[in-house]
């Protein structure tokens, strides 16, 4: 079982941090009373603002945020402004020991599952994939489903996922229970043969990815399909692929074919449709968390992810 990060109250003080690419600085500041609604203050990282080609900062002065927000008994939560490109380049020199001895919320997505994963094994902490600042949360169609996503790190509860929130296909019958683990497809990838390697044994593995068009995402699940990713989990839940379209490489296989051909055979439940990823709205989960998949009632149960 990991750590559950204390539950967040109104009041508290929460960090903003960029662990990856800059953010859209005009969207940050438009997401800021979001949090201020909540109940919340904020307190920002030095990087936040820093451009550093595609980097926000050095990789030190990304990791110094990051750290200093875990460190500091002022700030409750940590919520990342948006992803792109760089927290595994510094992920090796992360205090996984000083996280540990401070769990918190920690909340972000896409390039930030590099860091989630990472956090999970060496710091045993439930992290969650969510909405971020800049990405999601500043922009005119930030959903009011994803709104009240953030709801779960003010109390235990259960999230349940059925059909009202979006239409999902059963691929593999079945049930399966487990920890929750996952996230960015390309990311989960880019960890393997790594000691960020994901261990997906025994548990409920979620893919989803952006801007990948069906031949990389091909190439990406015959790359975790050698590397017995499939054979190892419990039951796959799969995400929003947007922009999946074919860009460079015509004619194509859809989408659709690529995921039939790769998970239509397996041994485990998996179903497609979910609303978790670079979409909206956006089903925020806790990852790490224990969750139960029945393919066949198409639901997806997930315990709480605070204490």
């Amino acid at each position: 079982m990991r750590t559950l990060p204390k539950r967040l109250k109104k009041g508290d003080t929460v960090g903003i941090i960029s662990p990856s690419s800059p953010p859209n600085q005009e969207n940050l500041k438009k997401a800021l009373p979001f949090l201020e609604e909540l109940g919340l203050n904020v307190k920002l990282g030095k990087s936040v603002y820093e451009v550093n080609g595609y980097l926000a900062g050095t990789d030190e002065e990304r990791l110094a945020d990051l750290h200093a927000m875990f460190e500091d008994p002022e700030v409750s939560g940590i919520f990342c402004a948006g992803g792109g490109y760089g927290a595994a380049r510094y992920a090796d020199q992360i205090d996984y020991a000083m996280i540990k001895e401070n769990p918190k919320v920690f909340w972000g997505y896409s390039d930030i599952t590099f860091l989630h994963t990472a956090i999970g094994e060496y710091a045993n902490l439930v992290t969650f994939h969510g909405s971020m600042l800049a990405s999601d949360v500043g922009k005119p169609e930030f959903h009011e489903r994803s709104r009240r996503m953030f709801g779960q790190l003010f109390g235990p509860f259960e999230l349940h996922y059925t059909e009202e929130v979006s239409p999902l296909e059963t691929m593999v019958g079945g049930v399966a229970q487990g920890e929750l683990v996952g996230g960015n497809l390309s990311l989960i990838r880019s960890a393997i043969g790594t000691k960020f390697d994901l261990d997906v044994k025994g548990k409920i593995l979620l893919i989803e990815d952006v801007d990948e068009e069906p031949a990389e995402v091909d190439e990406i699940l015959n790359h975790l399909r050698m590397a017995r990713k499939f054979d190892e989990a419990a039951g796959i839940i799969i995400g929003d692929f947007k922009n999946a379209e074919p860009k460079k490489r015509k004619p194509s296989l859809t989408l659709e074919q690529v995921l039939d051909n790769c998970f239509s055979d397996l041994k485990i439940p998996v179903v497609k449709g979910f609303k978790i990823g670079h979409c909206e709205p956006h089903f925020s989960i806790p990852l790490g968390a224990l969750a139960k998949l029945d393919a066949d009632a198409k639901t997806l149960t997930i315990l709480p992810g605070v204490q």
